[in-house]
């Protein structure tokens, strides 16, 4: 039997329902966080679901749980599936009602799901490159929320898949935001760049932990807006999230970055991120 949260009980998985009118079925009316476990423990826990409170709380979206309760209830929920390496998924809505547009009553309790899912590491993707291509950013104006309307990023997305591409990097005009799925950033003589995070962009915590990486190891990293240009002018690039790590970006819109091949300093935050998961979680060795 596969376990699933629902409202805080462990349940199997094929008797989990939503209701019909769930606000996050008809409006995308919550927040979600996902999670990457490694040897049966959550890696950067504390910062996704501090991330995930915060989300609720620019939503006014109140979220009882604290940070402690949930850790705790997604470890059980780690240890009944047996999961050793993928995913945890949670999300919140603000529940069950009648549809409005408006914000419902106090007595109208959020919806709490999470599950968990079995997933390799992209190893061949982090060792090798991708491809990606440009697709304007049509999303809205709080990308800093981790919402659950995810329909402009999935459109990327999909725009990559079709061209062959992993990802899918969006800009709004001149100026580069992220990744569909991804927070983007590049290498220019020796300095990594990537977009400020303020509301055009979510500060994934894959990119807080290389910031701290950089910070650490006396790499030098900005956080500052640059354009197209200086994408396809770079010596290189990568994207990076939770599901993806820190993998490099070889080929945009079909014309290699630098040699055409992962650089150096990538590589080096690929080994630094490596270690610190295995700070954490244990060895990744086979």
């Amino acid at each position: 039997m596969e376990y699933v949260i629902l409202n805080g009980e462990f349940i199997d998985r094929s008797k989990a329902k939503v209701d019909m009118e769930d606000r996050g079925y008809q409006f995308g009316d919550g927040v979600y966080e996902v999670i990457r476990v490694y040897n049966g423990k959550m890696f950067t826990a504390e910062e996704h679901l501090e991330r995930l409170l915060e989300s609720g709380k620019k939503i006014e979206l109140n979220i009882s749980y604290p940070v402690k309760k949930l850790k705790h209830l997604l470890e059980q929920m780690i240890v009944k599936n047996k999961l050793e390496l993928g995913i945890v998924y949670m999300q919140f809505t603000r529940g069950t009602s009648p549809r409005n547009h408006a914000y419902p009553g106090e007595d109208v309790l959020p919806a709490f799901t999470a599950y968990t899912r079995e997933t390799t590491r992209p190893e061949e993707n982090m060792k090798k490159g991708v491809k990606a291509l440009l697709v304007e950013d049509i999303r809205w104006l709080r990308c800093d929320i981790k919402s659950l309307n995810l329909l402009g990023n999935i459109m990327a997305k999909q725009k990559a898949a079709q061209s062959g591409c992993f990802e899918a990097i969006q800009h709004r005009g001149e100026t580069v935001t992220e990744g569909s799925s991804s927070n983007i950033a590049i290498v220019r003589n020796g300095k990594i760049c990537t977009h400020p995070a303020t509301n055009l962009i979510l500060n994934g915590i894959t990119r807080r932990k290389i910031n701290e990486l950089c910070q650490a190891n006396e790499i030098a990293l900005e956080e500052t807006a640059f354009t197209i240009e200086d994408l396809k002018q770079a010596d290189e690039v990568f994207l990076s999230s939770t599901s993806a790590e820190i993998t490099p970006i070889t080929e945009i819109e079909g014309k290699p970055i630098g040699a055409g091949t992962p650089g150096p300093l990538t590589r080096k935050l690929q080994d630094l991120f490596e270690t610190e998961i295995e700070r954490q979680c244990g060895s990744l060795q086979v």
